[in-house]
């Protein structure tokens, strides 16, 4: 049995949940707040981790690896090894040059907090600098790395709502509105497990706000 280990409020959580979700992988959850983690499970403290029979496993990439390798059945990654290191590309991408950037606005944007001018600055340069490499990767046709549902498009769907409301909400413009990202989100959002995910994050997420106003 897994046992997936973190909060539902969590994008990261979340990716690897929607793909358990997707593959029908059977698995179990267990709430873990940041400064609540297993440190023999997850080392640095982070979410999510996932406990196998085998032991457990941190960072929710390697997880999502794991999980491929596995169980192989409904795959989440093409089988021919240059596509899938494409999708492991976007996935990179997203991860580091679009969501770790603008979570420099996260603290302002969604938690009452305040960014520099100068932080804010820096970030809409970066961000417009990676956006435009970013474009030049992804297919929307219609899934971001092609015609088929894969393990991008579980960091996409969690990772782009969150990279397009901060930017929308410090800059007033919505960072990813040249790509298609509206649309390709509204296409997720008909897909069960996307909803399944969506709805726990918004209650879990209404949960950690009550615990930080204690």
């Amino acid at each position: 049995m897994l046992t997936l280990c973190g909060f539902a409020a969590s994008n990261y959580y979340n990716k690897v949940k929607l793909a358990l979700l997707e593959k029908g992988v059977t698995f179990e959850e267990e709430l873990a707040w940041l400064g609540q983690t297993d440190k023999a499970a997850s080392p640095l403290g982070k979410v999510p981790y996932l406990k196998t029979d085998a032991g457990p496993i941190s960072e929710s990439t390697v997880i999502l690896e794991y999980i491929e390798d596995a169980h192989p059945a409904r795959p989440l990654m093409p089988a021919d090894a240059f596509q899938k290191a494409k999708v492991r590309e976007i996935v990179r991408y997203l991860e580091l040059h679009l969501e770790l950037v603008a979570r420099n606005l996260y603290g302002e944007a969604f938690f009452g907090g305040k960014v520099s001018d100068a932080a804010k600055e820096k970030t809409a340069e970066q961000l417009a600098k990676n956006v435009a490499a970013f474009s030049q990767l992804v297919k929307f046709s219609p899934f971001i790395a092609g015609d088929t549902f894969t393990l991008a498009d579980c960091a996409a769907a969690v990772h782009l709502p969150l990279v397009s409301s901060a930017t929308k909400i410090i800059y007033g413009r919505d960072c990813l509105a040249d790509l298609p990202v509206r649309d390709y989100l509204k296409l997720l959002g008909e897909r069960p497990a996307v909803q399944t995910v969506n709805a726990d994050r918004k209650t879990n997420t209404e949960l950690m706000l009550k615990r930080a106003k204690g």
